[in-house]
């Protein structure tokens, strides 16, 4: 299992700092490489930038907290809670699967999910 870690490629875990426009203010934001992809998998699902991604999910959690304490930690926490959403649901389609299926399917679920989100 260590395995799926261990062997990630250093990239993916190198930071990039991106300059960020939120209600016409100029911001900074310093996340790992497989961060960013995966905020611009999710902005593509739902056929925006990534930018717009950001700025959505700033007024979200502006509207629902009054304030942001650490956006690139917020950032994090949306990436990681969009790859749990996504293994469960894997996990459920495999639960449905019949046996004969599953047999087929060897490779553990978290397994798919982390280097599905690594392909962008």
């Amino acid at each position: 299992m260590c395995d799926i870690y261990s062997s990630a490629d250093p990239i993916h875990y190198e930071q990039r700092t991106r300059s960020v426009r939120i209600h016409g203010m100029v911001t900074s934001i310093r996340l790992e490489n497989l961060c960013w992809d995966i905020l611009a998998r999710i902005a593509a699902k739902d056929k925006m930038t990534t930018n717009q991604l950001i700025c959505k999910l700033y007024e979200e959690i502006v509207e629902r907290q009054g304030k942001v304490e650490n956006l690139s930690s917020f950032l994090r926490i949306s990436c990681m809670r969009y790859l749990s959403v996504v293994a469960e649901s894997n996990e459920k389609n495999y639960l449905m699967m019949d046996s004969s299926a599953r047999k087929e399917s060897q490779k553990p679920q978290l397994q798919s999910v982390v280097k599905a989100a690594a392909v962008n």
